[in-house]
């Protein structure tokens, strides 16, 4: 089991009052084939809002995270001081703290033992930098290392291992270097810092395979990673909706619809939806067949109802809800055979991966190869555009690229993030859209 120290509980204490109290989240993680359990070689818990992770490894699969409530939110407001994680930790005799201090002032470092008893207390007058400390442990045991800058306090929990030293617990400064901007080279976690809402992404690895599940939780939670492809969902192997029976298909820890979405009313090419309570659809050249083959192509806001919430069920059936842009990123990271979930090449727009296109690409009906190699059978249903971009069609690209929208809106101005796969490239593809474009669906579970 791994625990994290999130603050120091001492010092809030201290500066907050009385009304602060610590709590913590289990969560367990376990993992099945189907319906057989397999072993988690391991396991990475990315924090998505606080841009840390950690990683336990088999036999440990239980994370306890640590957060205090009923204090006010220093965490936007504290200049981005930061302590963090010790490296090793677990440490033997001795390890090595790093700090990041935004401006030149005070800190004053102390290190508590588990009972809260001080085994060390100094200030120090330091520039705006990063500050390496040796901390020499002492003794074995759970020790917290707390420094406060002006008014923020920071923690890190230090697991001490190695044999009785009978100096005691002591630290030594061993040096400093100015804010470069080059930040992220440093090969230390942060404090793996925590509160309620934040958004985690879990990833599973079993065998040489990858599965991923995203959630924000705000009690207990016991997850399982599913490691099964190209079937039926368990329990869910069909769902009806609006007249028609649609498949479903399991790939890793998702469950998809295995078709594209065909609900709704079919209006021309040429004109726009409207919110007027009747799901409308468009069927690629106006043609019904194409819809009733492929799926119908939707705007942007009638896909989702005309709201603007990222997890939304939108026109999908009940219990089923649209992918966001980060659920995307776990269908295609856990496809691709050389970028894994969590790589930042999903960051990218444009094309990005090595091959996760040409694995969920069905085996027939494109331009280019596929191997539908998880089920998914993305069809190349092309799109619906304003006239004019090419050559003057309404629809175009059917047989070379299949684009799907996503829930979420891209920063900063009022495009939509949507993912493709093209005959062009073997890997994936996303983008932003002006919601007038007409693209397919597809829902989860």
């Amino acid at each position: 089991m791994k625990r994290i120290c999130s603050l120091s509980v001492m010092l809030l204490l201290m500066s907050a009052g009385a009304s602060a109290q610590q709590s913590s989240l289990t969560l367990t993680f376990s993992a099945t084939n189907n319906t057989d359990w397999v072993r988690l070689d391991s396991t990475r818990i990315t924090n998505r809002t606080r841009n840390w992770d950690t990683v336990l490894v088999y036999p440990d699969t239980v994370l306890v995270l640590n957060y205090l409530v009923g204090l006010p939110d220093h965490e936007d407001r504290d200049g981005n001081f930061m302590v963090f994680q010790n490296y090793p930790n677990p440490a033997a005799r001795e390890t090595t703290v790093v700090l990041f201090i935004p401006s030149k002032d005070k800190v004053e470092i102390n290190v508590a033992d588990v009972n809260g008893k001080v085994k060390y207390r100094k200030e120090f007058d330091l520039p705006e930098g990063f500050h390496e400390f040796r901390f020499l442990t002492g003794s074995q045991g759970i020790y917290f290392f707390n420094a406060r800058w002006r008014d923020y306090g920071k923690c890190i929990r230090i697991i001490a291992t190695g044999a009785l030293n009978l100096q005691g617990s002591a630290v030594e400064y061993l040096g400093y270097r100015p804010s470069s901007g080059q930040q992220p080279a440093l090969k230390h976690e942060l404090a793996l810092t925590f509160s309620l809402g934040d958004e985690l992404r879990y990833t599973g690895y079993s065998e040489g395979k990858l599965s991923g599940i995203l959630d924000a939780p705000q009690e207990n939670e016991a997850y399982t990673f599913q490691f099964a492809t190209n079937i039926p969902c368990p329990g869910t192997p069909t769902v009806e909706y609006e007249g028609q029976v649609y498949n479903t298909i399991q790939v890793f820890s998702q469950c998809w619809l295995k078709e594209n979405l065909n609900a709704g009313v079919m209006i021309d090419g040429t004109g726009n939806m409207s919110n007027d309570g009747v799901i409308e659809k468009y069927c690629y050249n106006n043609q019904p067949d194409s819809c009733a083959k492929h799926g119908g192509l939707y705007q942007w806001d009638e896909m989702m109802q005309y709201t603007t919430d990222e997890i939304n069920r939108g026109i999908c059936p009940p219990g089923w809800h649209l992918p966001s842009d980060e659920e995307w990123k776990l269908l295609e990271g856990a496809a691709d055979s050389q970028y894994g979930i969590g790589d930042p090449v999903w960051d990218n727009l444009g094309w990005r991966g090595e091959d996760a296109g040409f694995r969920l690409r069905k085996e027939y009906g494109w331009n280019c190869p596929g191997t539908d190699e998880f089920g998914f059978g993305s069809w190349p249903t092309g799109m619906r555009e304003e006239i004019g971009i090419h050559n003057s069609q309404w629809f175009h690209s059917f047989g070379s690229s299949g684009y799907y929208w996503s829930t979420t809106q891209n920063t900063g101005n009022t495009s939509k993030i949507y993912h493709y796969l093209p005959c062009i490239i073997d890997g994936a593809g996303q983008g932003i859209w002006s919601v007038p474009a007409g693209m397919s669906v597809r829902c989860l579970k």
